[in-house]
């Protein structure tokens, strides 16, 4: 066996290397920002004068869906690409950022539902954001069940491809239904409201101090850092099984 395994090719040994440089500075960056912005929303703005307290929760849900919006969007690239180019690397990047993303949804909701429940007096309603923000979950939560049950690598990859990009229309639906639906009792943040007339928190000292920061985060070094660190636990077990298949083989 150890005669075997010395012959194998250099790129297919599961090799415990650290992280990159830049990724360990990104890393480091996300921590950081995420405690500052944290800082931010708890201590640094004002309590809003009609919700009080809870409304602080916005500083983190609102920003969860937009990391979300970007992992999401990352999977639709890395899904193009692997179709124009057949690599690996591409079906990698499309599959962490269906996982990351699903993760961020997942706050969202979730804070959501706490927000929901001293402020509308119940912890979920089938209103037509919530409903479409379920449905984005359930539709990529289908991708990562999809994608177990598909034994063949390379159908798999073209396969799952194709649906990452098909399934980026929930995302929109999402982000857009609030001004297509009057119905909705979800406010919109950018711009005036039957629900909220002013059209943000202007009432909130500190709003956007403590908003931007935590938005550009969350958009950018957030959903970007940790879906790196799940490209590479990928490479490895990719690696991983390629060593078994071959070892096995011999």
């Amino acid at each position: 066996m150890g005669e075997k395994t010395k012959s194998l090719p250099l790129d297919l040994w599961v090799e415990a290397s650290p992280p990159p440089r830049l990724l360990q500075l990104l890393t480091i960056i996300t921590i950081l920002g995420f405690a500052g912005t944290l800082v931010l929303g708890l201590f640094v703005a004002g309590s809003d004068i009609q919700q009080g307290e809870i409304q602080r929760i916005f500083y983190i849900h609102m920003p969860a869906f937009f990391g979300a919006f970007t992992a999401f969007g990352l999977t639709v690239v890395g899904g193009a690409l692997y179709l124009a180019r057949k690599s690996e690397k591409w079906d990698r990047i499309a599959l962490a950022g269906v996982e990351v993303g699903l993760a961020f949804s997942l706050i969202n909701l979730l804070t959501g539902s706490i927000w929901a429940r001293p402020i509308w007096n119940t912890w979920w309603t089938w209103d037509p954001r919530l409903t479409s923000a379920a449905i984005m979950c359930l539709t990529y939560a289908a991708y990562l069940m999809l994608r177990a049950g598909i034994d063949d690598p390379a159908k798999r990859r073209a396969f799952m491809s194709v649906y990452g990009i098909l399934a980026f229309v929930t995302v929109l639906i999402t982000l857009f239904i609030i001004r297509i639906v009057p119905e909705t009792i979800h406010p919109v943040i950018v711009g005036a409201s039957p629900q909220n007339a002013q059209g943000s928190f202007e009432a909130t000292s500190g709003v956007v101090i403590a908003l931007l920061p935590s938005l550009l985060l969350w958009l950018t070094l957030m959903p970007i850092t940790i879906m790196w660190h799940r490209v590479r636990l990928e490479e490895r077990l990719d690696a991983l099984n390629h060593l078994k298949i071959r070892v096995l083989s011999e």
